[in-house]
């Protein structure tokens, strides 16, 4: 697919790297504050059941993304899921914005990127990581791109420059202030880069129009924009933190988990099931599964890009989650203001609904 072919990005929004603490602690507080409102309210319907097996819910709510497939839809796709059903509420971009909708009791699961997730909890909202269920490995990353001929070669050519992200508060933001602190950048020099946040569809067209003078690619848009040409990695999430790792978890809130047990169970354990079809399971049979999944849903989206999906990224097997998905971002978390001190892990996950035992079972695909 040609880049000038393709729509206009919509309008940017930016600001600096400076501040992450205040609007972390910001949405937090937002995503607490509304979550006690509706808990005195009653909430929604669907939370409030449950208590026993027989009386558990069996619809989950949810947020997907555009043009992807989520683990949790695979899973529900395949037959993993038994008699739990899916109820796609929107779709969004922004991992933060997944998981204070379920601190808020719109969804009742959404995954975000350790960081936020870290901070979310620490704020005080009631939710708990589950399972892992993104992460970067050899085939599948997040680049940092440039055009071939741009001037930028180090990452203090950075300052004063802007950095496309899909989002703020997230890992991208931790990966480029990491690298900008390990490169020598002082704390003043960092808060003039500049991050901006553009669709990760829409990226691509970003970079090469000159928008932004680097765009961050991940997964399918990476190797779409690698296969069109004239980009270059500047530097590489892997390449920053080490890897293989995992980055992002699921999160449920903790009413949910404390009144349904079981369908908790089923709901993580089949994303763990997921997890390892992804793994276990040809490429060309996974893409095929992808395309047959977003046709069936009908949203009028695109499958072009999945034929460059390379690996499912999950470094665990079975997303299980362990101290050091958490404490490796505890350098940045402080550096950031995010947190102080040393974190308690066990209040941040809990592995206890992920039953799977490997290797996983066969697909009972719906068809």
């Amino acid at each position: 697919m040609k880049y000038r072919n393709q729509p206009a990005p919509t309008p940017l929004t930016a600001r600096t790297t400076g501040g992450l603490a205040r609007r972390m602690a910001a949405a937090a507080a937002s995503a607490v504050a509304l979550s006690l409102v509706l808990t005195g309210c009653g909430g929604a319907a669907t939370a409030q059941s449950g208590g026993s097996q027989g009386t558990e819910v069996k619809t989950v709510r949810y947020q997907g993304s555009p043009n992807t497939v989520a683990l949790v839809e695979v899973a529900e796709d395949l037959g993993y899921l038994g008699d739990v059903k899916l109820e796609w509420v929107s779709n969004t971009t922004s991992g933060p914005q997944s998981i204070q909708s379920v601190a808020t009791d719109q969804t009742d699961i959404g995954g975000a990127f350790t960081g936020a997730v870290i901070k979310l909890i620490e704020a005080g909202a009631p939710v708990k990581a589950v399972i892992n269920y993104y992460g970067e490995d050899k085939d599948t990353f997040t680049g940092y791109y440039v055009e071939e001929g741009s001037p930028i070669r180090t990452a203090r050519d950075l300052i004063g420059k802007k950095i496309a992200v899909n989002t703020l508060g997230a890992r991208h933001e931790a990966v480029i202030n990491t690298h900008l602190k390990n490169s020598g950048l002082t704390p003043e020099e960092i808060k003039q880069v500049q991050l901006v946040v553009v669709p990760p569809n829409e990226t691509e067209v970003a970079l090469r129009k000159k928008q932004v003078d680097v765009g961050t690619l991940g997964g399918v848009l990476q190797d779409r924009a690698l296969a069109e040409g004239g980009v270059r990695a500047l530097f590489t999430d892997v390449g920053v933190i080490g890897g293989p790792f995992d980055a992002g978890q699921y999160v449920l809130r903790n009413d949910f988990l404390a009144k349904n047990p079981e369908t908790s169970r089923t709901l993580v354990t089949g994303v763990a099931k997921a997890i390892e079809w992804e793994r276990t399971t040809p490429r060309e049979q996974v893409i095929a599964k992808f395309e047959e999944i977003i046709a069936k849903r009908g949203r009028n989206e695109s499958t072009e890009a999945l034929k460059y999906w390379k690996s499912v990224g999950v470094a665990s097997p079975g997303g299980r989650i362990q101290d050091t998905d958490f404490t490796r971002w505890s350098d940045y978390l402080k550096s950031a203001g995010i947190i102080n001190g040393e974190l308690d892990t066990k209040k941040l996950y809990t592995n206890e609904f992920n039953v799977l035992e490997t290797p996983a079972p066969a697909a009972t695909s719906k068809g």
